[in-house]
């Protein structure tokens, strides 16, 4: 059915349906070429900046744990802070180191070391004063948390 009319060729002839699906098919294929070559460029731009913002969080986290460490025990030749951050545990008269009967001294000790694992791992100011009231009977753990936690903001 490949008739001419006016000059012109017929439109549905096999031959002229092959060669354009074959021109399109081309097409695509470098459009798809194209495309992944654009997502493969951006996917690479992706990770180097995540690269380097990782850096630069790293580098800021460094060097404030460097200020914060400088704080705690300055180098050498440095002012030391006014008010130790520790303050040292005293010995309480009347403790009986032998280990016998528990006194006032190792009830406070064993209060102070709950309320010092309480705060490492995480719990509140209000939930070790709350521990200490309900759990060892202490009516003001006021003192006993300034102590181990340092004074109330």
């Amino acid at each position: 059915m490949s008739t001419e009319k006016n000059g012109k060729s017929n439109r549905a002839d096999p031959e002229f349906v092959n060669d354009a699906t074959q021109r399109l098919a081309t097409i695509v294929e470098a459009a798809e070429q194209a495309a992944a070559s654009v997502i493969d460029d951006a996917e690479r731009q992706a990770r180097e900046r995540l690269e380097e913002a990782e850096a630069r969080a790293n580098r800021l986290v460094a060097e404030r744990l460097r200020a914060q460490a400088d704080e705690l025990d300055p180098p050498d030749g440095e002012q030391r802070r006014e008010r130790p951050h520790l303050r040292p545990v005293e010995a309480e008269a009347g403790s009986s180191p032998d280990g016998s009967a528990p006194t006032r001294g190792s009830a406070e000790a064993g209060a102070r070391l709950l309320a010092t694992q309480m705060a490492v791992s995480g719990a509140s100011r209000k939930e070790i004063a709350e521990r200490l009231r309900s759990g060892l009977g202490i009516e003001d753990p006021g003192p006993l948390l300034e102590a181990v936690l340092g004074p109330e903001d």
